[in-house]
């Protein structure tokens, strides 16, 4: 029997990985460019032809009308990108306030305080009750925190990482700083969490997503236009298109008075997405330093 080269055979099974991944790439990237050429189209010529990588009619009218009431698309914009920051960064530091006490094995009732955050992950009051504590007994309707507080504290995430710190945080470390004379507070602030900047970085970043692309807690709890958030404003903006395309007796009323005879759906939707894409495109390099080790917690106990 002939013996095979190990080298030989390592190379052909990177070599099949690397195209794989190649693909996977491909595949991924795009919907992305598909998305962007999409959104510089002829509506028309979009609903006749199908949609082409390359525009066959180039055109700005979907842009057009998205930016027609420009101040409030920059208000919203900077309404979602402050609720963003404040929310991802308070988010984070409760997490991680809470998921550090239960790692600790010593935590009087520590058993309590996890079933506790793993019990409203299964169960909760309704959206009734959950709306009449933000408006009723919060007092939070059209402010900036109801877009904030809903969002704080994810069970999932304390779950996560609590698992992080079990595993991760060597318990001798934690011994030494307590010798030392380190406090409870000095010992997380310098020792925990600059160890644990993998699940941090990875809450950080799904957190991140989660404020970004939340429209339904403007739905629920705003009605002034001044603090809606970007994704709700264009959620709201479709719906309007939907409905006036839909709409008949609409249409040939709005044509009577001299309006837009051919609305842009398909194209706008892809403006829309374009347009509520930009930061949070940004965002992720930030976090994929540590996203990857983050993502694999708690998989192999250290």
């Amino acid at each position: 029997m002939k013996s095979r080269d190990p080298l030989a055979v390592s190379r052909r099974s990177a070599s099949i990985i690397h195209a794989m991944f190649i693909f996977y790439a491909i595949a991924c990237i795009v919907p992305i460019l598909l998305v962007f050429a999409i959104s510089f189209s002829d509506e028309t010529t979009v609903i006749a032809n199908g949609y082409k990588l390359i525009p066959e009619k180039f055109s700005l009218t979907a842009y057009e009308f998205l930016f027609k009431d420009m101040d409030q698309i920059i208000h919203s914009y900077g309404i979602s990108i402050i609720v963003t920051v404040i929310g991802t960064i308070t988010s984070v530091a409760l997490t991680a306030l809470y998921a550090y006490p239960l790692s600790r094995r010593d935590l009087p009732y520590r058993g309590w305080f996890a079933f506790f955050i793993f019990f409203t992950m299964l169960f909760n009051g309704g959206l009734v009750p959950w709306y009449l504590v933000y408006v009723n007994v919060l007092d939070l309707k059209n402010s900036i925190l109801a877009l904030i507080m809903p969002l704080l504290l994810s069970p999932f995430f304390v779950l996560v990482m609590r698992t992080f710190f079990a595993n991760s945080i060597p318990v001798s470390i934690l011994e030494s700083a307590r010798i030392d004379g380190a406090g409870e507070l000095r010992t997380f602030t310098r020792i925990v969490l600059p160890l644990s900047l993998p699940v941090m970085a990875t809450v950080a970043l799904f957190s991140t997503l989660n404020y970004w692309n939340d429209w339904y807690l403007s739905m629920i709890f705003i009605s002034d236009n001044r603090t809606i958030s970007l994704q709700y404003l264009m959620y709201r903006t479709l719906l309007d298109i939907q409905y006036l395309t839909s709409n008949s007796n609409v249409s040939s009323q709005i044509s009577s008075q001299g309006g837009l005879l051919n609305l842009p759906n398909k194209t706008l939707q892809m403006a829309m997405a374009v347009v509520g894409i930009g930061p949070i495109v940004l965002a992720y390099p930030f976090f994929q330093r540590y996203f990857i080790k983050g993502l694999t917690v708690g998989a192999v106990k250290g």
